[in-house]
């Protein structure tokens, strides 16, 4: 696969700077395929930005790969976690059982992992309500058939320590920054080693695609509002060497940033105009525009994704209501819309 899209995921530990490998760990999705986790030299043991998906395939990946640096999973003093996924986070708690590893993860996603460790929880139960009030019935029908009840609280131990919203994490040959950047989740937290210009953003500005916004189990009332305030917040900073959860290491937040500005100013455009045509539900909106490269009709996703794409109409609408370029109303549990 060399040169093409997908070269980033092949398996390794690949230097980005200086004390600083990229580790590509697999997922079992037949979307994203790959997520990064990066391994810094922390004087004489490690930090794991992300820890990866507690599998088999990749715990076994993630050891092989440190082991070509010389170290092991026992060598992981700490991990530091952008957020409350389980492609980001449950490796970190397996590891943490099996060798002690220190875990840390923003305070913003108490929340969600209180939810996640309830025993009553079920999946995407946040999302179901969501989708009921954007008026797709078909869409909650589908994914409810689908959904599979997580195991309550299996991988989702809080962490040793929840980091604030701007919190120094330095190492000792490494200063660090925590920065809070919601919007993905309401916890998510980016990296920055400012000495060195590196941004370890996560999911917050990812290289080719744009992230899910508030798909979470705790998701707060604006989160396509929280993420442009987080990208603008990021973007205000020097511009830095951007190291993404999913895809290559690149040479700019700052270009990427603006593409991600330029995409949601674009949707909110086409959203605002979906509904001057008539589409009055974030459910009719979404039917109304079209969906990932290939801009292919809502009806032609499957569940999961036509659930991503009806939750993301929701937050541009809210936003669009939030700027008074349209108004909404709540008739008999459905959220409708209208021009302002």
């Amino acid at each position: 696969m060399g040169g093409s899209r997908h070269e980033w995921m092949e398996p390794g530990a690949f230097e980005v700077a200086a004390g600083v490998h990229r580790i590509p760990l697999p997922l079992p999705n037949d979307g994203l395929r790959a997520v990064n986790v990066y391994a810094i030299a922390d004087g004489d043991a490690l930090t794991l930005v992300d820890g990866g998906w507690a599998l088999e395939e990749s715990r076994d990946r993630l050891d092989r790969a440190l082991r070509t640096l010389g170290a092991g999973l026992g060598d992981i003093r700490q991990f530091l976690v952008t957020h409350a996924h389980r492609d980001h986070y449950t490796q970190a708690i397996a590891v943490r059982r099996e060798y002690g590893s220190t875990v840390r993860l923003g305070e913003g996603e108490r929340a969600t992992l209180r939810a996640l460790r309830d025993p009553e929880h079920r999946s995407n139960r946040a999302q179901l309500a969501l989708l009921a009030e954007c008026g797709a019935k078909p869409v909650l029908e589908a994914v409810r058939a689908a959904s599979r009840s997580p195991r309550a609280g299996h991988f989702w131990e809080e962490p040793d320590e929840w980091i604030g919203e701007t919190t120094d994490v330095g190492l000792p040959d490494r200063p660090l920054r925590a920065l809070a950047t919601p919007g993905h989740t309401r916890g998510h937290l980016v990296f920055l080693d400012e000495a060195h210009g590196l941004m370890f953003a996560g999911d917050h500005v990812l290289p080719h695609i744009t992230p899910s916004i508030g798909f979470e189990q705790a998701p707060g009332p604006l989160p396509l509002r929280d993420y442009l305030d987080s990208l603008r917040l990021v973007r205000a900073l020097p511009d830095m060497r951007l190291l993404p959860a999913h895809g290559p290491v690149t040479g700019s937040v700052h270009a990427r940033v603006d593409e991600l500005l330029d995409h949601h100013d674009g949707r909110l455009a086409a959203s605002a105009d979906v509904v001057e045509r008539g589409a009055d539900t974030a459910y009719a909106a979404a039917r109304g525009l079209t969906w990932t490269r290939r801009e292919r009709a809502l009806d032609d996703l499957d569940p999961y994704n036509q659930m991503l794409a009806v939750l993301e109409t929701k937050a541009h609408l809210d936003v669009l209501v939030l700027q008074g370029r349209l108004r909404a109303e709540e008739i008999d549990g459905v959220r409708h819309y209208a021009s302002a």
